[in-house]
C-alpha cells in the first residue's frame, strides 16, 4: 500500500532527466536541484517509505529515519538529510541510499514547481 506524499501530484514521477525539462513554452530549462532543495523542505508528510525493500531501508542511517519508521525524519517540513540553505545551495546527506520517492522526483514537474513557488524560487 502506497502512502500519500502530502504533496500535489508527487506520488509517482519519472526520474533520470538530469534536470533538463521542457518549460511551459516548449523550450528546455534547467532546474538545479543543488541550488534549490525546496522539494525536501516542503512537507513533513514527505518523504515516506513506500516501495523500498527492507534491505534498502537498512542502508539509510537511523539518525535520518523518523521515530515511527514510516519515512525520513523531518524537522518541521524539512528532511533531516538535507544540508545547506534552500534556494542557495543544498545537498542530500543520504543521496546514494535515498528512498524511492526521492529517486522518483523529477526536476521541473508540477510538484517541483509547487515547492519552488512556496519558497519564492523561480
Amino acid at each position: 500500500m502506497a502512502v500519500s506524499s502530502g504533496r500535489p501530484d508527487h506520488d509517482r514521477h519519472d526520474a533520470g532527466n538530469d534536470g533538463l525539462v521542457e518549460d511551459d513554452e516548449g523550450g528546455e530549462s534547467l532546474f538545479d536541484c543543488q541550488a534549490c532543495g525546496a522539494c525536501c523542505s516542503y512537507s513533513e508528510e514527505w518523504p515516506r517509505f513506500t516501495t523500498e525493500s527492507d534491505e534498502a531501508l537498512d542502508l539509510i542511517p537511523l539518525q535520518f529515519v523518523a521515530a515511527d519508521q514510516r519515512g525520513m525524519r523531518c524537522e518541521d517540513s524539512r528532511c533531516s538529510a538535507l544540508t545547506g540553505r534552500v534556494g542557495v545551495s543544498t545537498s542530500c546527506g543520504v543521496y546514494d541510499v535515498r528512498p524511492d520517492v526521492c529517486r522518483e522526483c523529477s526536476p521541473g514537474d508540477y510538484a517541483c514547481k509547487t515547492a519552488r513557488a512556496a519558497f519564492g524560487i523561480k
